[in-house]
């Protein structure tokens, strides 16, 4: 039996991220050397934590050997911030590629795009957050209004999966579906636009991206989140992560709960459960399996189906 289109792009996304050296070997610190015993520590590892470390390393071996790519070896670990933008870079292009594939699923005229930008009138391009890009527009010229409300209201996603509104020739491409005298408020068709010509996507998903998960970003990805749902006119976009952190406890600070996110992927989940048993490291495979069967991690491979629902 063949592969399917999904599994190979799983495999193409693990080797993009090998090959882009997002995925990398980096020397530890003489120190760290001297104290966990270990010379080249995985850029998704925390080079203070031994048990990370342990856990990244055999993680990032299993990797390579089932995508048949080489692992580079750094003198330096490349920038937190760096390693960030380019993870989200993978995510988004995987997205793309598998996402494309289910068009006979979920129709339409969809745009996924990589967030480059952080202004805080990002989430107003969007119809369902159309208010807040006003909201922005009163508070910059208005320092006490400012002050009152601080910057609870905005939220910057990593990427977005964005649907384009359609016209009413596409809606009643079969039969006559919609004419002027009902379903005249739905944003889904054009002709109820402000600006036809011009007219505003509507938000089909938020994604978060981590390539590791350190103190408080679980809570800013929740609080991004939340601002998501309460912000928002009309039907909540699907609010994901995804994430490459190798330690169950620290995915845990993000998965578990429910209410804010609908779920979180890991780039590399299956491979994950396999280090995890090889090294047996019984506590955090109960861990990873209490996430997994409370329905609250899966595999990157579950995403772009997730977004089709």
């Amino acid at each position: 039996m063949s592969l399917g289109v999904f599994t190979q792009e799983r495999a193409l996304f693990h080797r993009y991220l090998l090959e882009k050296e997002i995925l990398s070997y980096s020397r530890v610190s003489k120190t760290n050397e001297k104290k966990f015993d270990v010379q080249w520590v995985a850029s998704n590892a925390d080079t203070g934590n031994n048990f990370s470390i342990g856990i990244s390393n055999s993680l990032i071996e299993k990797i390579s050997s089932k995508s048949s790519t080489e692992i580079a070896y750094r003198d330096t670990k490349k920038k937190g911030q760096t390693l960030g933008n380019e993870f989200e870079e993978a995510v988004a292009r995987f997205t793309k590629r598998t996402f494309a594939q289910l068009g006979h699923l979920r129709p339409g005229e969809w745009t996924i795009d990589k967030i480059t930008g952080r202004e805080e009138s990002i989430i107003g391009r969007y119809e369902q957050y159309s208010h807040l890009a006003e909201l922005g527009e009163i508070i910059r010229k208005n320092t006490e209004l400012r002050t009152f409300l601080g910057e609870g209201y905005t939220v910057a996603p990593d990427i977005i999966v964005a649907r384009s509104p359609e016209s009413d020739l596409r809606i009643n491409e079969n039969t006559n579906v919609v004419d002027n005298r009902s379903s005249l408020r739905s944003m889904l068709r054009l002709s109820n636009h402000a600006n036809p010509d011009v007219p505003l996507e509507l938000l089909h998903a938020s994604i978060s991206c981590k390539f590791t998960m350190r103190s408080d970003r679980a809570q800013n990805t929740r609080t991004e989140a939340l601002n998501l749902i309460r912000n928002r006119k009309g039907r909540s976009p699907h609010i994901v992560a995804v994430t490459a952190e190798a330690a169950p406890s620290r995915i845990a600070s993000l998965a578990l709960g429910t209410g804010d996110l609908d779920c979180v992927y890991h780039f590399a989940l299956y491979e994950l459960e396999e280090t995890l048993d090889e090294l047996g490291k019984d506590d955090a495979q109960d861990l990873l399996k209490t996430m997994i069967e409370g329905k609250r991690l899966k595999d990157i491979s579950d995403l772009p189906l997730d977004l089709a629902i």
